[in-house]
């Protein structure tokens, strides 16, 4: 095998240097692990704050009513039954009796599981699927849905460019695409303070709450070897979104990219 095609085949697992289908294990067991207590670590590492980002999120999908929703890497479903609320908001409004449905697709069934039990998606559960799947090969026809996001889960893919295809793909002509992603820092005289918080107290918040230290300690490399914006905005222009635009959130701690198709 030539040094390019296995160059092609590399990518980073945190810190370290791996094959592809070893990250897809590793982040599968990642998950696999802290899926009890993946909801409340999100509350605990972020104040609370990852709420206000995924509301901003919505606000900019602008969900209507009828529309087909996919939540890519989706998890426990939050952002699913955010807009499906919003949506409904949107018909109550309209007089519109159209139901707009979503589909979360995880890799780890055990988030899926975790996600079922929420009390607060159980008034959508006729309009809510959830499909144990890859975003490197979305298990969906062509143009099959009207909006898409993916929320803080971009960074644990281990092809990026295969995955953000496979979202165009799937997505309608005039879909709209929102990726949340944790970022860097754009704030230089709290980027120490941020630092010590990420590498001194998440892993061992981890430990604590999960009793999964390692997993968080990849949480926070993982964010170090992330893109900075304007690079991961051209890898989306590049797989042929349009009007792709950048918004930091608190600071650069996180990232929406919209566009649409």
């Amino acid at each position: 095998m030539n040094t390019q095609s296995t160059k092609s085949k590399m990518t980073n697992f945190g810190f370290e240097t791996v094959t592809l289908s070893e990250k897809v294990r590793r982040v599968n067991g990642v998950f696999e692990s802290v899926a009890p207590r993946y909801d409340l670590m999100n509350d605990l590492m972020s104040g609370g704050i990852h709420r206000l980002w995924k509301r901003y999120l919505i606000d900019r999908l602008a969900p209507r009513p009828g529309e087909a929703f996919l939540d890519v890497a989706g998890g426990t479903g939050d952002v699913a039954g955010a807009f499906l609320k919003r949506a409904d908001v949107v018909a109550r409004r309209r007089g519109s009796a159209k139901n707009a449905s979503a589909v979360i697709l995880d890799l780890n069934q055990n988030m899926l599981d975790a996600g079922q039990k929420r009390w607060d998606l159980k008034q959508y559960k006729n309009r809510l699927s959830w499909i144990c799947g890859d975003a490197m090969d979305l298990p969906f026809e062509d143009n099959a849905f009207d909006a898409l996001c993916i929320s803080l889960g971009i960074r644990n893919v281990a092809d990026r460019p295969k995955a953000l295809s496979e979202l165009r793909r799937v997505l309608k002509p005039g879909g709209r695409l929102a990726i949340l992603e944790l970022g860097h820092m754009q704030i230089p005289a709290l980027k120490r303070a941020y630092d010590a918080y990420s590498f001194q107290v998440i892993p061992r918040m981890g430990k604590a709450i999960t009793g999964d230290r390692a997993s968080y300690q990849y949480l926070v490399e993982s964010i170090r070897r992330f893109p900075e914006a304007e690079t991961f905005k051209g890898e989306i222009e590049t797989a042929d979104f349009q009007h792709v635009t950048v918004s930091h959130l608190t600071g650069g701690i996180a990232t929406l990219y919209c566009g649409c198709t």
